[in-house]
């Protein structure tokens, strides 16, 4: 008996004394490679790396989309009888997206940027400010007075709060990519890798920060300003007091993904939220609108009756009678004057069309892809220069676009990283895609002619002008010897289409169109160096790391 008593406590301290040495064992090792052993972020150097990133930072102005799978296209009367939405079933992935449209107040930031970095008086940068100027000229009509809203509505406190209109498609980008330079410019300010109050005081046309080279070049940011992009300073991710030439990278997790303007299938799933009507892992019928029921009036007991976006009720019916408006607008609508839908999204349906990022087609070619689908890709990559690094545009760098209808927009601006297309060296035996420029791919140009010969050598040539599927017309703009810019109208009366690589997409309805428009199924296009009044837009932003913040639970 005192022998067993013996054996079972040798026993039970030959368990405690490994499980001791197993727990010493974990904990010493908490901070160490499981490649190597190594530790991980010594502060004698070594490899450095973000351990304690927990999730992505929600950005200024953004919520989160949680992805899912969903019927995209036509679930509801197609009175046009275009067939351009047919619905198929896609997959998008967990994005953030604007809870507003973008304002006339952020717009009006965005433009008293440009004129105090880059003066249009400097001779240089006179075509930077210019170009992003809204076109306050869509509000005029030949039998209309809407000289107010000419004049106003763009700069006026009065409609600060209210969505940024006359911008085109290629403006709307171009804002997009200068929110993601700010955003992250102030968190680096925010962490310690950049000096305070630079962002205001030191930025200059020669001198303003990039993400994308302060990513690839650190010390060429702020036009290679060290004093800005902080050396020997302290540095957060090092944690050290003497931290020199230590700068925030992809790997310290606090740098954002690009602002961008949301795909077609992102900004269609997130109008639908169907996330209201699901039950586990099942939707609970369809929805017509961004909110619940078929009608266009709330049927709740305090708000029966009140219409749900602002949108035209009918003929010359663009906001009720004095003293009782249906929608509380006669134009636009300020922001949030509307219950946000189940994603916590405002004005997702009437105020304002928006603009997406697809280039349009009539069909969504779902059999290609189902999953985060999107027409558009252009695939550049950064120009390196003799030195082998990567060329910094300048001042005298800077490279116009003369659109279509004569308007000059600066494609790219001082301090960012020059762009060339992608060749064979990205493209050379991948599956996945073989070229740069993807707009046209299987969108039936070339094959679906009767012109296509299958056995042709010159089978990806490009076809004809006059054989062209998407003839649409070519409006062109030159310059004549004495440096005059003469407008060339396309005159031709064979035209059959307006579609071509350049007409992008929006969504949603607006103030001028009818309930039928505010089905998020339905889809138009514009071209993309136009605007008008009833087309703004709002930015999204891509989720990195899991679906979901929280846990899914079984339903038993």
């Amino acid at each position: 008996m005192k022998i067993n008593k013996i054996m079972a406590f040798k026993m039970l301290l030959a368990v405690a004394i490994t499980l001791g040495f197993t727990s010493c064992s974990k904990n010493s090792g908490s901070n160490a490679s499981n490649a190597t052993g190594w530790k991980i972020n010594d502060k004698k150097g070594g490899f450095q790396y973000n351990s304690k990133f927990k999730k992505q930072e929600t950005a200024p102005g953004l919520v989160l989309v949680e992805g899912g799978t969903f019927t995209m296209g036509r679930v509801q009367d197609d009175v046009m009888h275009d067939w351009n939405n047919s619905p198929n079933q896609q997959h998008v992935q967990s994005f953030y997206m604007d809870e507003t449209e973008v304002t006339n107040k952020m717009y009006m930031e965005y433009l008293d940027w440009l004129k105090r970095v880059f003066p249009p008086e400097d001779e240089n940068y006179k075509n930077i400010y210019v170009g992003a100027l809204p076109d306050t000229l869509v509000w005029r009509d030949r039998l209309g007075y809407n000289e107010t809203m000419t004049n106003n509505y763009l700069r006026h406190p009065a409609y600060g709060d209210y969505p940024v209109v006359g911008v085109n498609w290629i403006q709307a980008v171009e804002f997009s990519k200068w929110r993601t330079d700010r955003v992250n410019e102030a968190v680096l300010e925010r962490e310690g890798y950049l000096k305070r109050d630079a962002k205001t005081v030191d930025v200059t046309g020669e001198s303003s920060f990039n993400t994308e080279t302060y990513l690839n070049a650190p010390t060429k940011a702020y036009g290679g300003n060290e004093e800005i992009v902080l050396k020997g300073q302290r540095n957060k991710l090092a944690n050290k007091e003497d931290a020199k030439n230590v700068y925030a990278q992809r790997t310290s997790g606090i740098i954002l993904p690009e602002y961008r303007l949301p795909t077609e299938a992102e900004w269609e799933f997130a109008a639908l939220a169907l996330v209201g009507t699901r039950e586990y892992n099942l939707y609970r019928g369809k929805k017509k609108y961004p909110w619940s029921g078929q009608y266009t009036r709330s049927g709740k007991r305090k708000y029966k009756g009140d219409q749900l976006a602002n949108f035209k009720q009918g003929k010359g019916d663009y906001g009720g009678v004095s003293g009782w408006s249906d929608d509380g607008a006669d134009i636009t609508a300020k922001v949030k004057s509307y219950a946000a839908n189940d994603f916590g999204l405002y004005d997702m349906a009437g105020n304002v069309s928006e603009w997406v990022a697809d280039v349009y087609r009539p069909m969504v070619d779902d059999e290609a892809n189902d999953f985060n689908y999107y027409r558009g890709n252009v695939y550049m990559k950064n120009k390196i220069g003799e030195d082998g690094k990567a060329e910094i545009v300048t001042s005298a760098d800077i490279q116009y676009d003369t659109l279509s209808n004569g308007r000059i927009i600066a494609r790219n601006l001082p301090g960012q990283i020059a762009q060339v297309p992608i060749d064979d060296k990205e493209t050379y035996l991948r599956q996945n895609f073989d070229k740069s420029d993807n707009r046209n791919y299987r969108d039936g140009d070339k094959q679906s002619t009767r012109y296509f010969d299958f056995g042709s050598s010159e089978e990806g040539d490009k076809l004809d002008d006059s054989k062209r599927m998407y003839d649409s017309p070519e409006h062109k703009v030159v310059t004549d010897s004495l440096g005059n810019m003469v407008r060339k109208y396309d005159h031709s009366s064979s035209r059959t289409t307006l579609i071509n690589d350049n007409v992008r997409v929006y969504k949603g309805g607006s103030w001028r169109d009818r309930a039928y428009w505010l089905d998020p199924a339905q889809r138009r296009y514009y071209p993309q160096d136009m605007a008008t009044d009833d087309i703004g837009f709002r930015c999204a932003m891509s989720r990195v790391g899991p679906k979901s913040d929280g846990k899914k639970k079984a339903r038993n």
